[in-house]
């Protein structure tokens, strides 16, 4: 049976409806991860949960320590992530308040830790990460999404930039040359070392602005935060209802 964990990030620092929850505090070889992991039911079975930026949000996207979240996880027991990001939109499909499921990105970050395989080798090691989500899993949150009736896209290219700040109008235009739909700062390396610890991994991203120059007015932290509201909630219900379908 798969053993899914939950990465929540800007709006899912905490998930309330874990019942029976107990915390595990973990040290990894790479350092401390951004808070303790805690274990409970959740849709009818176990599952781990692990805010992104610590509890409270704490750690800025440059600062969290992406390798010791994802061993933690790892070394708990899991052998699937499911990733919830707050993403500004790009393209123009990408209105505040949707969910896209990333099929593919592009990374824009520097000065991360990006790899696990960086001391003590060998040889040089190399992943396959051309395909930087797991389909099977992706299609698992489509199924749900669609079953909750919300809005969604099945596909888009998340560009992970640097932050905390936001992006620049010229960035964002520079991006969707890129061919990037949407915009965050977290999708890496997280997914990266994901895949090197052969863990399944998918992102749900919500849309929560439209992305610099993409709008008439200027960005507002207190409309993120009102999307932010209404979109976790509907990204529990998506999350309890793939993990509630997947008792097997």
């Amino acid at each position: 049976m798969t053993v899914y964990a939950i990465i929540g990030g800007s709006g899912l620092a905490d998930l309330e409806d874990l019942r029976n929850r107990k915390s595990i505090s973990i040290n990894t070889p790479y350092g401390e991860p951004s808070g303790d992991i805690y274990i409970g039911d959740y849709g009818g079975r176990e599952v781990m949960f692990l805010s992104r930026h610590g509890e409270p949000h704490r750690y800025a996207p440059h600062q969290v320590n992406y390798r010791a979240n994802v061993w933690a996880l790892k070394e708990t027991g899991a052998d699937s992530i499911l990733a919830f990001n707050a993403v500004g939109g790009i393209n123009h499909a990408m209105g505040a308040g949707k969910f896209c499921v990333p099929h593919d990105l592009i990374d824009y970050t520097y000065c991360r830790q990006q790899t696990f395989f960086d001391k003590d080798l060998d040889k040089v090691t190399h992943i396959d990460f051309s395909k930087p989500y797991t389909n099977e899993l992706r299609i698992r949150l489509i199924t749900a999404l669609a079953a909750e009736g919300f809005d969604f896209s099945a596909r888009g290219v998340y560009g992970c930039t640097q932050g905390p700040r936001l992006e620049t109008a010229a960035e964002i235009i520079r991006m969707e040359r890129d061919g990037c739909d949407i915009v965050g700062m977290t999708g890496m390396p997280e997914a990266a070392l994901a895949r090197e610890l052969e863990l399944e991994y998918a992102c749900l991203a919500l849309v929560v602005n439209p992305a610099a120059g993409k709008s008439s007015s200027e960005i507002s932290m207190a409309e993120i935060e009102s999307v932010l509201q209404v979109g976790v909630s509907n990204a529990k219900a998506v999350l309890v209802r793939l993990i509630g379908s997947d008792l097997r």
